[in-house]
């Protein structure tokens, strides 16, 4: 599944990437060897114990910080892909519009965000169970805690879809 997510983000050798809301950064470390030597990967998370974590098991083209999705502390335009993998729903309701704003601002123009949540099961006894199970994240579609979250950051949709093992994501472009 996070394998299918690299892909998705379209990260190629080179690029500057950022995880928002990284963890342990098990995406980062898949991402790591497509950026290569001459890319590296940013992650930033806002508890101090995931980027310990992190940090013991960081490739040589991995840093992580503590951070917020919504006060990221970057440069105007450094960054070629932000993902964002099983996060946004930890970020408050209130600033999650600007969390997105913020992955469009670090983002250069032509770059691409990806942004991948947790769904439901379809079948709606399932999905009691999963909510009841795992809290939250698997009480609501993501399609709802998405909807307009990158357009209305500035973003343009180019896909989105499902992935198998309950997850939804959201792939936008920030225009050139």
């Amino acid at each position: 599944m996070f394998t299918r997510l690299a892909s998705l983000a379209g990260v190629r050798p080179g690029h500057r990437v950022l995880d928002v809301g990284c963890g342990t950064g098990y995406l980062s470390r898949i991402i790591s060897p497509v950026a290569g030597a001459d890319g590296y990967v940013t992650g930033i998370d806002p508890s101090v114990a995931m980027i310990d974590h992190a940090r013991e098991r960081a490739p040589a083209n991995c840093s992580y910080q503590v951070g917020e999705g919504q006060a990221l502390d970057f440069p105007d335009a450094s960054f070629d892909v932000v993902v964002s993998s099983l996060a946004v729903h930890h970020i408050p309701a209130d600033a999650r519009a600007d969390a997105a704003r913020e992955m469009f601002r670090v983002l250069r123009p032509g770059g691409r965000v990806l942004i991948a949540e947790s769904r439901p099961p379809g079948n709606p006894l399932l999905a009691r169970v999963a909510g009841a199970l795992f809290g939250p994240a698997m009480r609501h579609d993501p399609r709802d805690l998405l909807a307009g979250l990158l357009p209305d950051a500035g973003f343009t949709v180019e896909d989105e879809g499902e992935l198998p093992i309950m997850l939804y994501y959201v792939r936008g472009v920030r225009p050139a």
